[in-house]
């Protein structure tokens, strides 16, 4: 099964907690919003979502 890591952009306040959390470096920060840059590398842990208090990330499985 895959994952795929959603940063809604509107919600984002740029605290780059997902950042530092994800065990595999799928987000980068560009113009101060989190973007899942590899997308491909998710695990699934949702070390993300659990971290990120303004509620932007989702993670879908596909």
């Amino acid at each position: 099964m895959a994952f795929n890591p959603v940063v809604d952009p509107d919600k984002c306040k740029g605290c780059e907690e997902c950042v530092e959390v994800c065990p595999v470096e799928v987000y980068e920060m560009q113009d101060g919003k989190s973007v899942p840059v590899r997308a491909e590398e998710c695990l699934g842990c949702e070390s993300c979502v659990e971290v990120c208090e303004a509620g932007a990330i989702t993670i879908e499985e596909t």
